[in-house]
C-alpha cells in the first residue's frame, strides 16, 4: 500500500504544479503576445509607407517681395538698365550717388555706381535700408527710400497701387 500511495500523491503534486505553471504561462503568454502587438503597431506609426524619406521643399521667405515689385514699377517700370541724368541715379531702384555712398560706409563695400545696374547688388543695397525699418511698415520704407518732404506722400500713393 505504501508504493502506491506515494506515486498518487507525486501525481497530484505534480499535477497541481502543473496547473499553476499552466495559469503562470498563460499569463505570461498573453503579456508577451500584447507587447509583441504594441511593438509591431508602433513601427508601422513610425516607418514611412513609401520606403524612403519624404522632405519637402518649401520656398524662401521674402517680406518685402511685394514692396520690390512695386517700387521697380514706380521707379523705372522694372528696367534694370534705367538711368536718370538728372538725379544720376541707375539701375531698377534707381540707386543715386549719396546713397551708394551711405550705403558703403555704413556697411564697408566698396560698390561702384555702374554696379547697380547688377539686380542683385542694387537689391541687396535696397534691402539693407529696408530692413533697417522692418517688413511691416512698407509705407515708411517707400517714403524713407524715395526722400524727404511733401513729395514722399505721392510717391507712397503710387508705390501702394502696385501692392
Amino acid at each position: 500500500m505504501l508504493i502506491t500511495i506515494e506515486p498518487n500523491y507525486h501525481v497530484d503534486v505534480w499535477k497541481s504544479m502543473n496547473f499553476v505553471n499552466n495559469i503562470e504561462m498563460s499569463v505570461l503568454m498573453k503579456k508577451m503576445v500584447v507587447i509583441i502587438c504594441f511593438f509591431l503597431f508602433s513601427l508601422n506609426l513610425f516607418a514611412p509607407v513609401s520606403g524612403g524619406l519624404v522632405a519637402e521643399v518649401s520656398e524662401p521667405l521674402k517680406p518685402f517681395g511685394k514692396l520690390i515689385y512695386a517700387i521697380g514699377m514706380v521707379e523705372t517700370k522694372l528696367d534694370t538698365l534705367a538711368y536718370n541724368p538728372e538725379e544720376k541715379a541707375v539701375g531698377y531702384f534707381q540707386i543715386r550717388p549719396i546713397r551708394l555712398r551711405d550705403y558703403n560706409e555704413r556697411t564697408g563695400s566698396n560698390y561702384k555706381l555702374k554696379e547697380m545696374y547688377d539686380y542683385e547688388k542694387a537689391e541687396k543695397v535696397f534691402l539693407y535700408y529696408a530692413s533697417q525699418i522692418g517688413p511691416y511698415n512698407f509705407e515708411k520704407i517707400a517714403k524713407d527710400w524715395n526722400g524727404s518732404g511733401k513729395m514722399t506722400r505721392v510717391y507712397w500713393k503710387k508705390v501702394k497701387k502696385h501692392l
